[in-house]
């Protein structure tokens, strides 16, 4: 099978990136759209890593980050767990997917990006919290006792199904970017 050519790499990723920065740019406007379009966006980026062009997700997930923020810019802290995980977590399990063989080194792999999910929680409480008001909820003082327990035990559970989630993801969007004739 012949390689797809650099013009077909780049249209591919920039439909990714008009379609990331659309659905990040709906979801910071219809707050109740927030997660679908995380969802959307995350989508979006995997389908160049379907053809297998990482150079393309990287310049799409940079693109549609700059896009959407450039859209919304009183919405910006909507976009930081975005740009700090989720738009990159595709291209990160592309590659253990491709070039990690051994269990061992999986196993390695989700505790770092357990870690890594973990600590983008803790980011959030500590610093967008104020922003948010979340001081004011009645149970927060029962969160403060036990965020690090709440993080660490449920955020890894979380990110477990999360994680387990996107590799299926990742397959159905393989099967249907295989129809495209290139």
């Amino acid at each position: 099978m012949k390689r797809p050519s650099k013009s077909f790499e780049i249209a591919l990723s920039a439909i990714a990136c008009a379609f990331a920065a659309m659905a990040l740019t709906m979801g910071t406007y219809v707050d109740v759209l927030l997660a679908a379009g995380y969802l959307l966006a995350v989508f979006a980026l995997m389908v160049p890593l379907s053809k297998e062009f990482v150079w393309g997700a990287a310049l799409a997930f940079l693109g549609a980050s700059l896009l959407a923020f450039l859209f919304n810019i009183g919405g910006i802290l909507k976009l930081v767990p975005f740009m700090i995980f989720f738009g990159l977590h595709p291209t990160v399990n592309f590659l253990q997917k491709k070039y990690v063989r051994k269990l061992p080194l999986h196993l390695l792999f989700f505790v770092i990006k357990a870690l890594w999910f973990d600590g983008v929680l803790l980011f959030l409480w500590f610093m967008l919290g104020p922003l948010f008001g979340l001081e004011e909820l009645t149970f927060y003082p029962f969160l403060q006792r036990n965020l690090y327990y709440i993080v660490f035990f449920g955020g890894t559970v979380l990110f477990a199904l999360y994680d387990y989630m996107m590799f299926l993801c990742q397959r159905s969007v393989n099967a249907v970017v295989r129809r495209i004739g290139r």
